[in-house]
């Protein structure tokens, strides 16, 4: 007896009806769609994480300027982004900024938008957000100019080359206490059940 199971035929066998290929093709199918669906489910819950941590950050950023009166409020977004982006610790822009100009109040005042004291106060920015971006690029170890100075750097060795002790002897442990303030550096919200 020959059963043609790959033909997508039905074929009676005793009181079974066989449908083999058709079956096996929906079930498979179905099997796929619903692999495919839970993944990009899964995707869009990391994402949607991410997104709130990120949203999260930067509003404790942004609160902490505003509770002081300072300019850079506003900027807590780009901040958290271009940390991200250039593997920093979320804190370590905003804390900067607070001990070079608090924050943006009195910022570099020979060149524009300046509130990180880049370059001795010598270069100037178009705006907030590219100097942000330019600091961030800078710190990560992302420009090749600079990269030997902070490219594979810890938090603290970014900060010694910042400004040596040699210059300001306690700048890292100042630094570090505003990140502090700032929040956690491990600061994420907790995923919806």
């Amino acid at each position: 007896m020959f059963l043609p199971f790959m033909t997508g035929t039905t074929v009676p066998f005793g009181s079974i009806i066989l449908n083999a290929t058709q079956d096996t093709t929906q079930t498979v199918f179905i099997q796929k769609e619903n692999i495919e669906a839970n993944g990009l489910l899964a995707f869009n819950q990391v994402l949607d994480q991410k997104a709130k941590d990120l949203k999260a950050k930067a509003e404790a950023i942004d609160s902490y300027f505003e509770s002081r009166d300072m300019p850079l409020f506003g900027t807590g977004m780009k901040m958290v982004q271009e940390a991200e982006k250039n593997d920093l610790d979320w804190r370590l822009l905003p804390a900067i900024t607070v001990r070079e100009s608090t924050g943006g109040k009195f910022e570099c005042i020979k060149v524009s938008n300046n509130a990180f004291g880049w370059g001795s106060c010598k270069i100037g920015f178009k705006s907030n957000e590219e100097a942000i971006e330019t600091v961030a690029r800078n710190l990560g170890g992302n420009n090749p100019n600079t990269a030997k100075h902070y490219d594979e750097k810890t938090t603290d060795q970014i900060l010694k080359a910042y400004n040596p002790p040699s210059i300001i002897p306690n700048y890292v442990k100042q630094v570090k206490a505003i990140m502090n303030a700032i929040g956690p550096e491990n600061f994420e919200t907790k995923a919806e059940a």
